[in-house]
C-alpha cells in the first residue's frame, strides 16, 4: 500500500509540474514570437514536444518517454543556463554585437525591451545609425530591464526543469521495477472480449 501511494503521488506530481512546465512554455512562445527571436522559438517547440511526451509517459506507465524527457531536460537547463549568460554578457558575449536569438537574421531585440514595465519609447527620426528598413529609439523609465526579465524567465525555466527531472528519475525507477517484478500486469485500458458461436443450419425441408 505505501509503494502505491508513494507512486501514486509521484506520478501525480509529475503531472503537476509538466503542467506548469507546458503554460510556462507557452507563455515564452509567444513573447519570443513578438520578440523574432528564432532561436527560442524553436527550443521551446522541441519542449513543449518533450513536456508533452512526459506527461503522456506519465500517464501510460512508459517508462521511455520519461528517460527521454528527463534526458531533454538536461539539455534544456544548458539551454537556458546560455540565455542567462547571454543576457547578463557574461564572459565574451554581447547583445550589442551577437544576434544569436535570431540566428544573424535581423537586428531585433526581445519584446520586453520596449514593452517592459515602465519604459517609454522615444523614436528618433533620420539617425544616421539607421540601417536600411530599420528605425532608431531610445528606451527609458523601465522599472526592470529586458534582460533582467529574460533572465528571470530563464531561470524559471531552470528551476522547473530540475524539479522535473528528480521526478521523472524516481517515477521512471518505479515503473521499471514494476516491470521486472513478477506479478499480475497493471491495470490497463479495459478490452471487450467476444465470442462467435456456429450453430449449423438445419433444413426444414429434410
Amino acid at each position: 500500500m505505501g509503494r502505491c501511494r508513494g507512486r501514486c503521488t509521484g506520478r501525480c506530481s509529475l503531472v503537476v509540474i509538466c503542467s506548469f512546465q507546458l503554460a510556462a512554455a507557452l507563455e515564452r512562445q509567444v513573447f519570443d514570437f513578438l520578440g523574432y527571436q528564432w532561436a527560442p522559438i524553436l527550443a521551446n517547440f522541441l519542449h513543449i514536444i518533450a513536456v508533452i511526451l512526459g506527461i503522456f509517459g506519465t500517464v501510460q506507465f512508459r517508462s521511455r518517454y520519461l528517460i527521454l524527457y528527463a534526458v531533454w531536460l538536461v539539455l534544456w537547463v544548458g539551454w537556458n543556463s546560455f540565455i542567462i549568460c547571454f543576457y547578463l554578457e557574461v564572459g565574451h558575449l554581447s547583445q550589442d554585437r551577437d544576434f544569436l536569438m535570431t540566428f544573424n537574421t535581423s537586428l531585433h531585440r526581445s519584446w520586453w525591451m520596449e514593452h517592459g514595465p515602465g519604459c517609454l519609447v522615444t523614436p528618433v527620426p533620420n539617425s544616421p545609425l539607421a540601417p536600411d528598413d530599420h528605425h532608431v529609439i531610445t528606451v527609458s523609465g523601465c522599472l526592470l530591464d529586458y534582460q533582467y526579465i529574460e533572465v528571470v524567465s530563464s531561470a524559471l525555466q531552470v528551476f522547473l526543469a530540475l524539479f522535473g527531472f528528480v521526478y521523472a528519475c524516481y517515477v521512471s525507477k518505479v515503473f521499471l521495477e514494476d516491470e521486472d517484478k513478477p506479478g499480475p500486469a497493471r491495470p490497463g485500458p479495459s478490452r471487450t472480449r467476444y465470442s462467435l458461436n456456429l450453430v449449423p443450419l438445419v433444413d426444414g425441408g429434410q
